[in-house]
């Protein structure tokens, strides 16, 4: 998708799971149409390098941590004067069946996934233009749709796009915005290497999406961009499917 160079020109962005893979791509491409961007990451390690790579400011803490959280978010807001976007991509993921599943591994995951966008909002909120801030955060098509060996992300998504949903109901009068991207397989991610590590599950999974392939990193990016953009004024408490229609499965004959 092309949009304008100026399409979030003067807006600020904190995101949370910034430092690699589709988080990383937000924060390039909100940087690329004009937005000044702080990410959260809780390796010190990889988020120093992406911030110097972006360039970004950085912050690092853990979603699972409320009060490092919103201590972050509230010296980013003090240093960008504000916040216009918040992404929320925290994310946890490994295949595991429910029977073989440990309750500590099922909590980890809801714990990143959905409570950590809960502290984020929670947090966040504050610091929110009002009117004009915008909400996003990270699914999956896990949220709508269930499958063999992610119980526990499926839960943790489903949170998320229902929590949003509300949010967009109580926040929407205060001119706050708030929406949901559930991508498909997306290439180049830590997920897909866990998901699908050989070249017969990359094939498989392929074959299970109408366009016949995975996405892009750069796909999701630019749906992160419409959603944050003037474009969106009028869009919230949407769940936009970036998958290549796989929620339908495959629909060949």
């Amino acid at each position: 998708m092309t949009f304008r160079d100026d399409a979030l020109r003067g807006k600020t962005a904190y995101i949370t799971g910034g430092s690699s893979g589709i988080c990383y791509g937000i924060a390039q491409h909100f940087i690329r149409h004009g937005a000044r961007v702080a990410i959260q990451g809780r390796n010190p390690g990889k988020l120093a390098a992406a911030a110097l790579a972006l360039p970004a400011l950085a912050y690092a803490a853990d979603v699972r941590d409320y009060e490092a959280t919103a201590a972050s978010i509230a010296e980013a807001s003090a240093a960008m004067g504000g916040i216009d976007i918040l992404v929320c991509g925290a994310a946890g993921n490994f295949p595991a069946s429910a029977a073989a599943l440990s309750p500590n591994g099922f909590k980890a995951v809801v714990d990143i996934d959905l409570l950590g966008t809960f502290h984020a909002c929670r947090a966040a909120y504050e610091h929110l233009r009002k009117p004009g801030g915008c909400v996003i955060s990270i699914s999956a098509n896990h949220g709508a749709r269930p499958y063999a060996m992610q119980a526990h992300v499926c839960a943790a998504k489903a949170g998320v796009e229902l929590l949003s949903k509300t949010l967009a109901v109580e926040w929407g009068p205060l001119g706050i915005r708030v929406n949901v991207i559930a991508p498909g397989p997306v290439d180049g991610t830590e997920g897909m290497r866990r998901l699908a590590p050989t070249e017969e599950d990359r094939a498989r999974v392929a074959a299970g999406v109408p366009l016949g392939r995975f996405a892009q990193i750069e796909e999701i990016a630019d749906a992160a961009v419409f959603l944050a953009s003037p474009a969106a004024s009028y869009i919230t408490g949407v769940v936009l499917q970036v998958d290549g229609g796989c929620q339908f499965g495959a629909g060949r004959i």
